[in-house]
């Protein structure tokens, strides 16, 4: 027992020592991957902070910069991870993430199919740039600010301050109405005169209303048409452009603005705004039809 205990003992001692000077030898290669992931990690946060310092300056679109700030990172530290893998003689590992990654992708396939489209997404997205920071858009029946592109998902911030995240996938493949993408827009509203009002008259009117009004755009002449010829009115359709900087609230208040104006100005110059003629129908034309004029009747003491 006791020269196996020495044995014992004496083979310990001859392991601890060879793992010592294997690992005394693999320093410089332990120094170097740890070099070489240091480079990587500072190397990718430069690089993310010189693409938005440069693209910012020259192309003004935060969204296309953020995210190609962050693949660009995500993929640079990646690389280094890889190659000081190999430094420290993990190579053949290297080597088989690096082999097997096409058949992970295969095997992986179907079960983050939804994760890969929102990837793909969000690159086609960064690129092809239908929206940017802060541009009011509209997908499906959602409408808001665009906040962020992240990797998988398009942040919305609604009117009504909601935070909805919508699928890349899905903002790729889904119709994209951009409200402020050019800087202004195009809003009408219908106005209904009386038929013995003079058209031309009242058009005039109205044009000359919405030129006066100073948030409008100059170098679009406003505009208004007969729309049609309704039962009680003749409808008039008045189009103007406004910059469209705050969608949510300076649009509204400008359209509220033109149409509280063209009604006043209407009014003070003797036009009539009459609501829609309503047609009642008859059908038992043996009985008496009962009306009842409010406040037509003479009181008890006034026929006296």
């Amino acid at each position: 027992m006791k020269d196996q205990a020495i044995n014992f003992s004496i083979g310990l001692q001859n392991s601890v020592i060879n793992y010592w000077n294997m690992f005394v030898l693999s320093l410089p290669r332990i120094m170097l991957a740890l070099l070489i992931l240091l480079f990587f990690y500072f190397g990718s946060k430069y690089l993310s902070a010189l693409i938005k310092r440069k693209f910012l300056n020259e192309d003004h679109d935060p969204l296309f910069v953020n995210f190609l700030s962050k693949t660009s990172k995500v993929l640079l530290v990646i690389v280094g991870v890889i190659l000081a893998m190999q430094a420290v003689g993990l190579s053949g590992i290297a080597q088989g993430l690096l082999a097997g990654a096409g058949i992970s992708a295969f095997i992986f396939g179907f079960a983050f199919k939804d994760i890969a489209e929102n990837f793909l997404g969000g690159l086609i997205l960064a690129f092809n740039r239908p929206f940017s920071l802060d541009d009011t858009i509209q997908i499906r029946d959602f409408v808001g600010h665009v906040k962020a592109l992240n990797f998988r998902t398009t942040h919305i911030k609604t009117f009504d301050e909601k935070d909805v995240f919508l699928p890349n996938s899905i903002v790729v493949k889904e119709p994209v109405t951009n409200f402020t993408r050019d800087g202004q827009i195009r809003v009408d509203f219908a106005v209904g005169i009386a038929y013995e009002d003079d058209i031309n008259r009242a058009i005039s009117l109205i044009v000359k209303t919405v030129k006066s009004i100073a948030d409008h755009v100059k170098d679009q002449e406003p505009f208004s048409v007969v729309e049609e010829l309704s039962s009680g009115t003749v409808n008039l359709r008045v189009y103007f452009w406004v910059r469209t900087i705050d969608y949510k609230k300076g649009v509204l208040e400008i359209k509220s603005e033109v149409i509280r104006r063209v009604k006043e100005n209407l009014i003070r110059e003797g036009f009539s705004l009459p609501s829609d003629v309503q047609e009642i129908k008859w059908y038992d034309g043996n009985k008496a039809f009962p009306v009842d004029i409010l406040n037509m009747r003479k009181k008890p003491e006034e026929t006296s």
